[in-house]
């Protein structure tokens, strides 16, 4: 009896040894984040990468994040009596002097086109309304309908286009050229290719997604609209973007923010998970807990993914790990023994130990191997 005792004792030592429920977990996360790593996204520790999976919302900061963050030339439209070339060609000459954002796009354009910008020989900008140039002998306005307006120049002419060049989010640029309303440019900061993707794809994971601007919201309704975006909160200064992701999370929703701007952190910071882009600021980086190698929302999809298989994954080995554990341990301590005759030796004890180890680290090993569905 006393050596029939010690064999089953034996035995249950042995299968319940913690090995395999003390591997599920870690051994999960370390492969979940190797493999985020190969994929372009960073995680900071293993809390976030547990986090994300609950997210219900995804907000954006817009400019730089799901923008290029470089305004560009889209438009240009000319009245009658004008060449588009001639009046690019005056506007970015009077502009090469300018450092508004806005007057680097229209130069660009100009460059991109190959026109060479004639002699300015006398230059005076108004601060937040335009600028007065002499461009090769031509009396040259650049600024708001209202700047041409204060110089004795009718914008009338191209106010309807105007107009519904700002209903789509792009900024309207007035050009006068030897005291006539010449053309409009549009400036707008271009989507990133991927952005529209991205959002379609958080949506098929059942996200809301929303977007958090200082934009005016013109232009962030614009965007929203033209992405399938849900939420639009805009014309909100860099001090409150924290409290808007506050009121994301009214509800008891869960909100993940990704941004990419100084003025970005506190947000960052407030949110659940806060994903920073690559390509951000230092200061956004430094408060965030996800980072998106390079600036490529859809790498937001794919932290979200991960994030989920490798959730998903520890759950499936602390099922087989306490499984295993609940239905051996009864058969080493000899329970069927009376009834069945059933017992378990510590050789295939010892054998079954090992195994529920390897089966524990091998199913973890198939993160390496994954895809994430886009």
């Amino acid at each position: 009896a006393l050596s029939f005792a010690l064999v089953n004792a034996v035995a249950v030592l042995i299968i319940a040894c913690p090995c395999a429920m003390g591997l599920a977990t870690p051994t999960s996360i370390m492969v979940g984040t190797g493999r985020a790593a190969e994929l372009g996204v960073l995680f900071r520790k293993g809390e976030s990468l547990q986090q994300l999976r609950s997210v219900d919302v995804v907000a954006f900061d817009k400019t730089g994040t799901l923008t290029e963050g470089k305004p560009a030339l889209t438009d240009i439209v000319v009245a009658e009596g004008f060449a588009e070339d001639d009046v690019l060609a005056l506007v970015a000459a009077a502009e090469a002097a300018s450092e508004h954002p806005l007057a680097h796009a229209i130069v660009s354009a100009a460059e991109a086109r190959g026109l060479t910008p004639a002699r300015v020989t006398s230059f005076a900008a108004t601060p937040g309304k335009g600028i007065v140039a002499e461009v090769g002998g031509r009396h040259v306005l650049v600024g708001s309908a209202r700047f041409l307006d204060e110089q004795g120049v009718g914008a009338a002419p191209l106010a309807g286009t105007a107009e519904a060049l700002g209903a789509s989010g792009k900024s309207p640029v007035h050009a006068a050229v030897d005291g006539k309303a010449a053309a409009v440019l549009a400036i707008a900061d271009t989507v990133k290719p991927t952005a529209k993707a991205a959002v379609a794809a958080l949506h098929r994971q059942g996200l809301r997604v929303a977007l958090i601007s200082g934009d005016n919201r013109r232009a962030a309704e614009a965007v929203a609209r033209e992405l399938g975006i849900d939420e639009v909160l805009a014309e909100v200064l860099p001090a409150d973007k924290a409290a808007a992701v506050k009121g994301l999370r009214q509800g008891g929703r869960t909100v993940a923010f990704v941004g990419d701007g100084i003025n970005d952190a506190p947000a960052l910071a407030e949110a659940d998970v806060g994903i920073a882009m690559g390509t951000g600021t230092d200061a956004a980086i430094d408060s965030a807990d996800v980072i998106l190698v390079g600036g490529d929302p859809m790498k937001a999809v794919t932290a979200i993914g991960l994030s989920r298989a490798t959730l998903t994954n520890i759950k499936e080995n602390l099922v087989w790990a306490f499984g295993y554990n609940v239905l051996l341990i009864p058969v080493a301590a000899g329970v069927f023994f009376p009834t069945f005759g059933l017992t378990l030796s510590p050789m295939l004890a010892a054998g079954a130990m090992a195994l529920s180890s390897v089966f524990v680290v091998a199913n973890a090993l198939r993160l390496r191997a994954i895809t994430v569905k886009e």
